[in-house]
């Protein structure tokens, strides 16, 4: 009887030095992210989040950053802060991406109400010119509203509500993703105006990111057909831009049911047929332009009415 009990715990003992090791081997999966999680346990476990900056070219491009806040509103500050030329954050940002606000602006104050958000900047913020003013607002924009919640951005200046931009253009306020980022035009005529944001490809020595940009036309098909079509044309909106979906993809059907949007293309969709494999990029310039044209929790992607994978726009693998 002994001895039995003396074998039982042995092995016991061996099979939880096994499990130990074998998760110190074979760790948990890398999780990508569209919206990554804002709250942060320790220092160690910081995960990278969507950032809004000014690429090599001039566009505000999507990327990720290690940011830690322990308020929303101290996480707007920072945010504002990764934008502001010379500041605290600059020796952080990624390689190939800029600051675009003039040094000398002071964040006067940041406040949070319900969806709404109003920040309130020195009047140095105006010294931008007329083309990099636009870019501005379309950074701190898109930066804000990564903050859980937050759709709408006003914006003070010394206290007092920002009416022009320096050029003397008059501005509607809140600002929201609504209004567009890096935008295209080609519009005919401005009673039947659509604007549809689309994530393209781009490279630096680093990697791909992905540059978001609102095409501003008369087109009023359904926007995920805008979307496809976009990313499959041979003309991309800029040679630097990259879309990695076969030219020759379709989309054959989609359905739109409550928060879920199901796509259906054909067999192009693969990059490896016989592997059955879609591209990362693919799926992520995909899901984020759906994520800004639309009100959905997931993306479903099948072809030939088969699923072969999913994007949950939250938590994208």
């Amino acid at each position: 009887m002994l001895r039995k009990f003396a074998y039982n715990k042995i092995f016991r003992t061996t099979g939880m030095l096994l499990l130990l090791l074998l998760l110190l081997v074979f760790p948990a999966s890398k999780e990508y992210s569209l919206e990554d999680e804002k709250t942060v346990k320790t220092s160690n476990t910081i995960k990278q989040k969507e950032v809004f900056l000014i690429d090599k070219d001039g566009y505000v491009a999507r990327t990720l950053m290690k940011i830690n806040a322990k308020t929303n509103e101290e996480y707007a500050k920072k945010l504002i802060e990764l934008l502001i030329i010379g500041g605290k954050y600059e020796n952080e940002l990624p390689n190939g991406f800029k600051a675009i606000i003039p040094s000398d602006t002071k964040i006067n104050d940041v406040k949070i109400d319900n969806d709404n958000i109003l920040i309130d900047l020195s009047s140095d913020f105006l010294e931008l010119n007329s083309n990099n003013f636009q870019r501005a607002i379309e950074a701190l924009t898109y930066n804000i509203t990564t903050i859980d919640g937050i759709k709408y951005l006003y914006i003070n200046i010394d206290g007092n509500k920002l009416l022009k931009s320096p050029n003397g253009t008059y501005l509607t306020q809140p600002f929201s993703r609504k209004d567009g980022i890096n935008n295209s035009y080609d519009v005919t005529n401005y009673k039947n105006v659509s604007k549809t944001t689309i994530y393209y490809v781009n490279k630096n020595n680093k990697g791909y990111y992905y540059v978001p940009v609102t095409k501003v036309n008369n087109d009023d098909r359904d926007k995920i057909k805008i979307i496809i079509d976009e990313l499959t044309s041979s003309h991309i909106y800029e040679t630097n831009l990259m879309s990695f979906l076969n030219y020759n993809t379709k989309l054959l059907n989609y359905e739109l049911k409550e928060d879920v949007l199901t796509l259906d293309f054909n067999n192009f969709l693969f990059d490896d047929e016989a592997g059955k494999n879609i591209l990362e990029e693919v799926i992520y310039s995909i899901s984020l332009s759906i994520r800004d044209n639309y009100d959905v929790s997931e993306v479903v992607f099948t072809v030939d009415g088969k699923e072969i994978t999913k994007s949950v726009i939250k938590n994208i693998e």
